[in-house]
């Protein structure tokens, strides 16, 4: 009898390893399945007096092979891989919008800034004057496009997040609901080893669209934590997240990731709470860098804009009139806080003052509890101005931007201003006739030369901050040989604001007023007291001048972004950044993604099926189980052979 129980033994141990065998061959596909051991145990022996004799094998428990660690680590790299991955593929999207080419927005500035050469040489050409305009509506289109697109990002953008989030909902109900089957299952002292692959394999699709971390509640439920602490499961419950615009700054476009467990008080996380998965790349790049492609955006647009308006309203008109603005461009706008002092009419206001001035950054006004009142925070970067008063922070200029908040605010209150994120959206034109366009100058000059004149005008040029108003009719430029054999200027009446005497180099400008310029060529001609003079007044020629619209050709070398670029070559400066941050994105996705992948392939490498090895197991097993089943044979042999021999 002792043979025949240590083969039913050995047949059962050995089928029981046949079964498990085949399951991992039958799971070789399946996401997440951990690999199955049969553990095999003697069965404890018999003692018979004269020694213990043995009784066989029995399957002590089927293992599971798995890494904690691996795991884990696996989870996390994947977090941060799917952050890096989401957020690239959404900068090469945005990097479409800042293109080159002739369909792009460089070709557009570049093209309406050359269509004043025609109107230069031909002021009462209708024709050039309409290409103008043309140009100029083709400029307001592409960037009206440009920021379409951009709208386009961020709907999608938006969209993303919350069905990541309904994802992330779903997958944690899943979660909770096997905590309870695998408590259950533990509390019979085994552990469900295809219930614990289940529950791992969830937390992993999890970490795809938000980063957790994990902690064994020793029941074999876990609870999952996202935002730091935050308990996303916790036991057979689990909480909601969901994607809405952040609390702290209503209509701003400010995204955030918000917790709730139960009925209770939503929490707020940011993305760097968040920390990675699909969702915190997806608020990084809504928050950042989506920021940044409008906040570039709009500032070539209130810079153009408001340069060329400023040109445009120094000049005469085809019949004589002051110029007006050829762009309607936004150069106030209003603060996001939910300081109830800072309710309407008493909106907090940002300003634009000096457009070349101004950084592609949203900005955020901060109160604290000690001197000084608060700061300017340049989000950018993180450059601070501090300011005592509001009266001190409304005569500051700060990149080009004069805040004005009319109300204190409490400590820790704060807000957040976008001057530039909306600029481009509703840009249009503001002139439809050509003869409209002011390409005459405001003054003109006339030399009056003592003899054979060698004095000649090169340019009279006026430019932003002249006030054709101020500027006294019969000023005049005079000249005098000085004691190093050069030759002085004097302006008279004596100018405000800019020197009155000065050395007269041919060809270098000389400021006749803020904002006003005159360049000549040649020598003068000096007599004693008397010499050439340039007398100036108000411009009669204004059909025929063509003084302003050479401003207008000039403005394209002109200084407008960062304190060194110029028109034409900002929107080439917006391009690089877009261009340097999308390859700095793609850089990090294929790192994090090979970290991901290295981790994952050390976490399959325990936990993953060879069918090699299944394949000799399975050979293995069978082999066992023939011998098994010969052992049965051969007792039941002998047990025949004993009743033979009793029943003689």
């Amino acid at each position: 009898m002792s043979l025949l129980n240590v083969g039913a033994r050995a047949l059962m141990a050995n089928q029981i390893a046949l079964q498990t065998t085949g399951h991992n061959i039958a799971n070789v596909n399946t996401a997440g399945y951990s690999r199955q051991s049969v553990a095999f145990q003697t069965s404890a022996g018999q003692n018979l007096g004269n020694g213990y004799i043995g009784n066989g094998v029995d399957v002590a428990n089927i293992v599971r092979n798995f890494s904690d660690l691996l795991n884990r680590q696996a989870a996390a790299a994947t977090a941060v891989s799917s952050a890096d991955s989401v957020r690239s593929q959404s900068l090469n999207q945005m990097q479409e919008v800042f293109t080159g080419g002739s369909n792009g927005l460089g070709s557009a500035i570049n093209d309406m800034m050359n269509a004043f050469a025609d109107v230069s040489s031909a002021p009462t050409d209708s024709s050039a004057r309409q290409v103008v305009l043309t140009r100029m509506s083709e400029l307001a289109a592409r960037f009206r496009s440009a920021s379409a697109r951009l709208d386009e990002l961020d709907y999608s953008t938006r969209q993303q997040m919350s069905s990541d989030v309904n994802v992330v909902n779903s997958l944690a109900q899943q979660v909770a609901a096997l905590n309870g089957q695998i408590s259950r299952a533990v509390a019979t002292g085994q552990e469900p080893n295809d219930l614990l692959d289940q529950r791992d394999q969830l937390v992993r699709d999890i970490n795809k669209y938000v980063q957790t971390s994990q902690v064994d509640a020793g029941d074999g439920s876990i609870t999952l934590f996202v935002g730091g602490s935050q308990p996303l499961v916790l036991g057979q419950s689990s909480a909601k997240l969901s994607v809405q615009e952040s609390t702290l700054y209503p209509g701003s476009g400010q995204m955030s990731l918000y917790f709730q467990q139960g009925g209770g008080q939503s929490v707020e996380l940011t993305a760097g709470m968040v920390g990675g998965g699909e969702v915190a790349g997806l608020l990084q790049f809504q928050n950042q860098d989506l920021a940044e492609g409008r906040n570039l955006l709009g500032r070539m647009a209130i810079a153009i804009g408001d340069t060329l308006n400023a040109q445009n309203q120094q000049g005469l008109t085809l019949s004589g009139q002051k110029g007006g603005a050829l762009f309607n461009i936004p150069l106030t706008t209003t603060g996001s806080t939910t300081g109830s002092q800072w309710a309407q009419p008493t909106t907090p206001t940002a300003t634009v003052t000096d457009s070349s001035a101004l950084k592609a950054s949203d900005y955020q006004v901060v109160f604290g509890t000690d001197a000084p009142k608060g700061k300017v925070v340049r989000l950018s970067d993180g450059r601070t101005t501090a300011f005592n008063d509001l009266a001190d922070l409304k005569s500051m200029n700060i990149d080009g931007l004069q805040f004005d908040l009319k109300n204190e605010g409490q400590p820790g209150q704060s807000v957040l201003f976008k001057p530039m994120a909306s600029a481009a959206h509703d840009i249009q034109t503001m002139v439809h006739s050509g003869n409209d366009l002011a390409v005459a100058n405001p003054v003109a000059a006339k030399i009056q030369s003592l003899g054979e004149a060698t004095l000649r005008l090169a340019n009279l040029q006026a430019s932003k901050g002249f006030d054709a108003s101020a500027f006294p009719a019969g000023t005049t430029l005079s000249f005098s040989a000085n004691a190093a054999g050069g030759v002085d200027y004097t302006i008279s009446p004596s100018p405000a604001g800019v020197p009155a005497t000065g050395t007269y180099i041919s060809g270098q400008p000389i400021e006749l007023a803020p904002g006003l310029k005159v360049t000549l060529s040649g020598t003068p001609t000096i007599n004693g007291a008397q010499s050439d003079s340039v007398s100036f007044g108000p411009n009669s020629f204004y059909g025929s001048d063509t003084g302003n619209a050479s401003s207008f050709l000039a403005l394209r070398d002109a200084v407008l972004f960062d304190g060194s670029t110029t028109l034409s070559d900002g929107f080439s400066t917006a391009m690089a950044q877009i261009g340097t941050r999308t390859q700095s994105a793609q850089y990090a996705a294929k790192l994090s993604d090979s970290i991901a992948k290295n981790l994952e392939s050390d976490r399959t490498t325990v936990s993953g099926v060879n069918l090699d090895e299944e394949a000799a197991k399975l050979l293995q097993y069978q082999q066992s189980y023939q011998a098994s089943a010969k052992m049965l044979q051969v007792a039941q042999g002998i047990f025949d052979s004993v009743i033979q021999a009793v029943g003689r």
